[in-house]
C-alpha cells in the first residue's frame, strides 16, 4: 500500500510539473500575435522548437539576461506561411511583450502589420510585415529593435495551422464579439464565417478568422489588435483551467513542427518557480497610434511620432534601460 501511495504521489507530481510548464510557456510564447506555443512534454520536443539564431544576446545588451530574474522583452510573430510553403512568409501578427520582475507585470504592444518602417538589412522603407519575407526572423528582430530602440531578448513564431490546432485541442475559446460581421475562412473553400455581437464560443478556424479580420472593423488595425489580445487572454485562461492537464500530450505534438523559439525549457521553469501567481490581470496594453496613408497606390499605416516616442519611453522604463 505504501509503495502504491508513493507511485501515486510521483504521478501527481509529474502531472503538476507538466501543467506548470504548460502555463509558463503559454504565458510568454502564445502571446504570439494570437496564438501558439503551448506545452512541452519532453526535452526532445523543446529542442525541436529551439533556435537561438546564432546569438546569445541582443546586440543592444552588454550582457545576456534571463527571464527568471531580469527585465526582458519577447517578440511574438504570427507567420503567414501557407502561401509560400513555409519559406519566409509575412508576419500577419507582431507583438512585443516586456516583463519586469520588480513590478511583476507584463506590457503588451501590438504593431500593425502595414506599419511603415525602415527594414534593417534591406535598405528600404516598407511595411513591417515584409521584414520576415525579406530576411526571416533575424531581419524582423533587427527591424523591431531599430524601430523601438529596445533589445529583443526572446522571440517565438507560430504559423496559422498551429494556432487553429491548439485552439481545437483546448476545446475552443470564448470571446465577446463587439459587433456583427462576416469573415472569410483561411481554407481553400473560403467559406464566409458569421460572427454575432455578444459572447461566442469559437473553434480554431473561427478563432483565427476573428483575430485576423480588420476591413469591417470601424477601428481598423486598432480594433484588430484589441481582438487579438482578447484571443490571447482567452487562450491563457483556457490553458490554466483544470481540464487542460489531460491534453498536454496532444499539445506537445503540435510544437515541434510549427513553433520556433529561443527560450529554453529551463528558463520557463525557473520563471514559474518565481512567479507562479502570474495571471492575465497583470497584463497592461501599450497603444501605438498610427494613421492610414496611400503611397503610390499602396496602403500603409504611418506612425504618429509622438505616440512612438511615448511607447519607446514606456518600454525602456519597464526594461530599466537608460535613454
Amino acid at each position: 500500500m505504501e509503495r502504491e501511495r508513493i507511485l501515486i504521489r510521483k504521478r501527481k507530481k509529474k502531472r503538476r510539473r507538466r501543467k506548470l510548464l504548460l502555463v509558463i510557456v503559454l504565458l510568454f510564447l502564445t502571446l504570439i500575435g494570437f496564438g501558439g506555443y503551448m506545452a512541452i512534454q519532453t526535452l526532445q520536443a523543446a529542442s525541436d522548437s529551439y533556435d537561438d539564431l546564432g546569438r546569445d544576446k541582443s546586440d543592444l545588451r552588454e550582457k545576456a539576461v534571463s527571464i527568471s530574474k531580469d527585465p526582458v522583452s519577447i517578440l511574438l510573430m504570427g507567420v503567414e506561411d501557407y502561401a509560400t510553403d513555409g519559406d519566409k512568409g509575412r508576419t500577419d501578427t507582431l507583438m512585443v511583450a516586456t516583463f519586469n520582475p520588480n513590478d511583476e507585470r507584463l506590457k503588451l504592444l501590438s504593431i500593425p502589420r502595414d506599419t511603415m518602417v525602415e527594414i534593417v538589412g534591406n535598405g528600404t522603407e516598407d511595411k513591417i510585415t515584409h521584414a520576415h519575407s525579406f530576411g526571416g526572423k533575424k531581419m524582423t528582430i533587427d527591424t523591431i529593435e531599430n524601430f523601438l530602440e529596445i533589445p529583443i531578448d526572446y522571440y517565438a513564431t507560430v504559423n496559422f495551422d498551429a494556432f487553429k490546432n491548439v485552439v481545437d485541442i483546448l476545446g475552443g475559446i470564448t470571446v465577446n464579439v463587439p459587433f456583427d460581421f462576416e469573415q472569410n475562412s483561411d481554407d481553400r473553400v473560403a467559406e464566409k464565417l458569421q460572427f454575432h455581437e455578444g459572447e461566442m464560443d469559437l473553434d480554431g478556424r473561427y478563432a483565427l478568422a476573428y483575430a485576423r479580420m480588420r476591413k469591417e472593423d470601424p477601428k481598423g488595425d486598432i480594433g484588430r489588435n484589441e481582438r487579438q489580445q482578447e484571443v490571447i487572454k482567452s487562450i491563457i485562461d483556457k490553458t490554466m483551467s483544470v481540464g487542460t492537464i489531460t491534453k498536454v500530450d496532444d499539445l506537445a505534438k503540435e510544437i515541434g513542427n510549427n513553433v520556433e523559439t529561443n527560450m529554453k525549457i529551463s528558463e520557463g521553469l525557473a520563471f514559474y518557480k518565481e512567479y507562479s501567481d502570474f495571471n492575465t490581470s497583470k497584463i497592461d496594453k501599450v497603444q501605438l497610434e498610427t494613421y492610414p496613408e496611400r503611397i503610390n497606390g499602396t496602403s500603409y499605416q504611418m506612425v504618429d511620432q509622438q505616440s512612438l516616442e511615448e511607447v519607446k519611453q514606456t518600454l525602456k522604463e519597464h526594461l530599466e534601460i537608460a535613454n
